[in-house]
């Protein structure tokens, strides 16, 4: 069997060192096994762990190898499709402990970095930029529902001269401050939490696909060597899960989204540009987001490739994207560039459940994975351990299978896409 390596991003240029981690060979034996070594089957394994359960945790790759090791490293609150929409699609007990949920991912894994000792470059803030009045006005409404959920002392509004004091951009004419989001490398958390499984005597096995699970009452999970008998599955695969499940792969479809990082800035220039070392996502449908890492290398994102198709040239594609945020970058060298792909759902919010009564699943971040996995992780971990109040509230979202079926989710999003895209381009 070839080895899979990690792509050629700069987390990965600049992962701490971890161990090689062999292939499962043979018959095991867990409480668990979990599918997937991103962060959802770290903070799945961290969170069962912790109350008592022995796992095992299979990755098909590398520790985080998929969006958990490529993405943005933004941490936002809330989901991808916001609370209010969330009040329209399930019970009020089921929106007020989601809602509690949407802002308990940061503190998570703030927790988890104190805890277990994890070097991840944690920072404070984030900031949604607005390109229009008609935005600035959506964040306003954000904010006011934001703490009609009782997230108070945490937001500010920006106006066009506050915008200017953390983003040195002529495109914003304000924004919104999360004092309690931030950003951290993605990787380097993923490899974080994947010591602290092995710390609390978790095992974790690489170059390791799950090939096939055996249902029944004592579920088995086959790979091409071995296979590991378990009490419960918890299938955390996302957009790198293929088709394993096939009635879960009916419910979503894999995206692209691109992301360059830039030569190191002088330090100067670094913060003229994020003065506060904030992370800047701005409130358009297909959205750019950036921020600076440890190096003072700014990393800097946006697009998607429906289907995750990986572009030609990555850099065509997101460089003009940076250089009309900041056109003074014009010179600055592209030392980086990586796609990595996010499951979208229908209604883009996450799809938690069972399959029956000891193989449970969570998926479809669809872009606002960093904090929900670590929620999920743990509402996951609760269920099995007989406390599904949290669980169950995140299983009553509704689970749309596209229009047409797989043949036709690729073109029918990206027509939905383009719609929201000239909407944004057209300030309506």
């Amino acid at each position: 069997m070839s080895l899979i390596h990690y792509p050629p991003s700069y987390y990965a240029a600049s992962a701490n060192p971890a161990p090689e981690r062999p292939p499962l060979q043979g018959e095991t034996s867990a409480d668990v096994c979990v599918i997937g070594a991103g962060f959802t089957g770290l903070s799945t394994a961290i969170a069962l762990l912790e109350g008592g359960f022995s796992v095992v945790v299979l990755e098909a790759a590398k520790v985080g190898f998929g969006a958990s090791g490529r993405n943005g490293g933004q941490i936002v609150n809330s989901y991808s499709r916001d609370i209010d929409a969330i009040e329209r699609s399930v019970s009020a007990g089921s929106a007020k402990l989601l809602a509690d949920m949407a802002f308990a991912g940061g503190r998570i894994i703030r927790e988890r970095v104190q805890k277990y000792g994890i070097a991840c470059d944690l920072k404070d803030g984030g900031v949604f930029a607005a390109l229009t009045a008609k935005q600035i006005k959506h964040l306003e409404a954000q904010k006011r529902l934001w703490e009609r959920f009782g997230y108070n002392n945490q937001l500010e509004m920006l106006d066009d001269q506050g915008i200017r004091g953390v983003v040195a951009s002529e495109r914003y004419v304000g924004g919104l401050l999360d004092k309690s989001g931030g950003h951290i490398h993605p990787l380097n958390l993923a490899l974080g939490e994947a010591a602290a499984v092995e710390r609390l005597s978790g095992r974790i096995y690489e170059q390791s696909p799950a090939t096939r699970i055996e249902r029944g009452a004592q579920p088995v999970v086959h790979t091409a060597e071995g296979q590991v008998k378990a009490r419960f599955v918890v299938v955390a695969g996302n957009a790198y899960l293929g088709n394993l499940v096939p009635e879960l792969a009916a419910k979503s479809m894999p995206c692209g989204t691109q992301v360059i990082t830039t030569e190191p800035l002088s330090e100067e220039i670094a913060k003229t540009l994020l003065p506060q070392d904030y992370c800047v996502e701005d409130c358009n449908y297909l959205l750019d987001y950036y921020r600076l890492s440890a190096e003072r290398r700014l990393i800097y994102g946006g697009g998607v490739v429906y289907g995750a198709r990986d572009p030609a040239n990555i850099e065509a594609i997101i460089r003009p994207k940076m250089l009309k945020t900041f056109p003074q970058l014009e010179k600055v060298k592209v030392d980086f560039a990586w796609t990595g792909n996010f499951l979208l759902t229908l209604s883009r919010l996450p799809q938690v459940g069972r399959l029956n009564d000891n193989i449970y699943y969570s998926q479809g971040c669809s872009g606002h994975g960093v904090t929900f996995t670590h929620v999920v992780g743990k509402a996951l971990a609760e269920a099995i351990n007989g406390q599904a109040s949290r669980f169950d509230a995140f299983a009553e979202l509704p689970h749309y299978p596209f229009p047409g079926g797989r043949l036709f989710r690729v073109p029918f999003t990206a027509i939905g896409a383009w719609y929201y895209s000239l909407r944004d381009k057209l300030g309506i």
